[in-house]
């Protein structure tokens, strides 16, 4: 039985166009060939997108495994095209200076959305591009909003998944610039919140926000709906809080035991073919390869392994599995990112993702997998 269920799984996934390439035997790739696979990936982004866009958050996305690509290759292209679209951008997300308006509680696209996490990943990239060149006007709107958002009683700005990646980044970047100890107890007093909204204590993920709760949302089969993408924008957030964090605060181990927690459940729902359908629990709701998410997890799981979080021996498994999907599937003849699901905030049944589909967060996510993949290797 279990062989005629893979025959027609194999089927089945190239007849979604997926190339196939065997996992079982997935064998650890060189640097030079991550390398090049993240070279051209970045390139052919950056080249196809002469003029870098607005600092909403699926650009800054981008950003973020632009800078960590320049992190790791020194390749001074890269830095300047970050630091073009932060100038661009007056080195601001949302860019009202009217405290009074500023909102937060729901999704918002304009400039009276300053404390909408959305509109505060940029300042991410900006911190990483002080560390280099350090100037003040680079974070002085960082600190601006942020020290702002602090002095304030609520708890609840991280309503959502992806907020969770997009701002508890900045808080431990601008802790360690700043030394403020109001940056790291706002940070647990927020994820603590969240926590609370959408996690779930029973498999350690994250429901994407309260509407998907369980059992008030349920896949069309009563099951559990975990986002792909939303857990992976969760798993990468910790990975880069615990980057920054210092060793010494009495509240990390809180942190490295989720993100451990969470590093396991996400390898248990792997799919065979190394990446992971957009409805983690449920392949059936939303069938098929989806990259960002995959490319997400596959960031998170490394930096652990790279770092001492999690055991080589468990994890490696898993992560070639994945890196040969990023490589062989994801990674298109021209440098392209395929498989990206569009921007959404769920598992979509019937909505069609294959070769074409790509984004610039899909792409940022990429380059995240690519660099600590990179760094693996070298070891």
């Amino acid at each position: 039985m279990m062989k005629i269920f893979l025959t027609f799984l194999a089927a089945a996934t190239i007849a979604m166009g997926v190339r196939a390439a065997s996992n079982d035997d997935a064998q650890l790739p060189s640097r030079a060939e991550v390398l090049s696979l993240l070279n051209t990936a970045n390139q052919h982004w950056q080249t196809t997108h002469p003029v870098p866009g607005n600092s909403f958050w699926d650009e800054a996305a981008y950003h973020t495994g632009n800078m960590e690509a320049y992190f790791l290759t020194g390749d001074t292209a890269y830095y300047n095209y970050s630091e073009r679209w932060a100038q661009l951008n007056d080195w601001k997300g949302a860019k009202s200076t009217d405290k009074t308006e500023w909102k937060y509680a729901q999704y918002g696209e304009g400039d009276d959305y300053v404390l909408f996490g959305d509109h505060q990943v940029c300042f991410q990239t900006y911190i990483d591009l002080y560390n280099v060149k350090p100037a003040a006007y680079k974070i002085a709107r960082a600190r601006e909003v942020m020290e702002y958002q602090m002095s304030t009683p609520q708890s609840d700005y991280w309503w959502w998944a992806d907020g969770l990646y997009m701002v508890m980044p900045v808080m431990v970047k601008l802790h360690k610039l700043t030394q403020n100890p109001m940056y790291l107890s706002k940070l647990h007093e927020y994820w603590s919140t969240s926590n609370k909204i959408m996690y779930d204590s029973e498999t350690g993920l994250y429901f994407r926000d309260g509407k998907y709760v369980y059992p008030k949302h349920k896949t069309q089969a009563g099951k559990k709906d975990f986002w792909a993408r939303g857990d992976g924008w969760v798993l990468a957030a910790f990975a880069k809080v615990l980057k920054d964090m210092p060793e010494d605060y009495e509240r990390r181990p809180e942190f490295v035991a989720a993100y451990q927690r969470m590093a396991e459940a996400v390898a248990e729902v792997q799919q065979p073919e190394g990446f992971w359908t957009r409805s983690m629990l449920d392949p059936i709701q939303a069938p098929g390869p989806e990259t960002s998410g995959t490319a997400f997890f596959t960031y998170g799981l490394l930096w652990g392994m790279n770092n001492g979080y999690l055991e080589p021996q468990r994890f490696e498994p898993v992560v070639l599995k994945a890196w040969n999907y990023l490589a062989n599937t994801a990674m298109q003849p021209d440098g392209s990112i395929g498989f990206v699901q569009p921007i959404g905030e769920k598992a979509i049944p019937g909505q069609i993702v294959n070769a074409r589909s790509t984004a610039n967060f899909g792409v940022g996510a990429f380059l995240l997998a690519a660099s600590e993949m990179a760094r693996y290797v070298s070891k």
